[in-house]
């Protein structure tokens, strides 16, 4: 089995891809129907949120893992 700290990289650098790709997905989609449109972002949704879940709990699974020891997300 892989290392934790390793799989944690891994499943964030997935979730960077899954955001950075929703724009592209919006141009890849928008010559299809409204209803494809609709499906293909809930899609991309449900992974991203997936991802989400699974980085949560491979950061909960790492060896001293604290609450207070997620950084919080930069301001807009």
């Amino acid at each position: 089995m892989l290392p934790v700290a390793y799989r944690i990289t891994r499943v964030q650098k997935t979730l960077r891809w899954f955001e950075q790709d929703i724009p592209l997905l919006n141009m890849r989609v928008k010559d299809l129907s409204a209803e494809q449109q609709q499906s293909a972002r809930q899609f991309a949704a449900a992974l991203v949120s997936q991802t989400r879940a699974e980085l949560d709990r491979l950061l909960k699974e790492q060896p001293g893992y604290e609450a207070s020891d997620i950084p919080c997300e930069p301001a807009d």
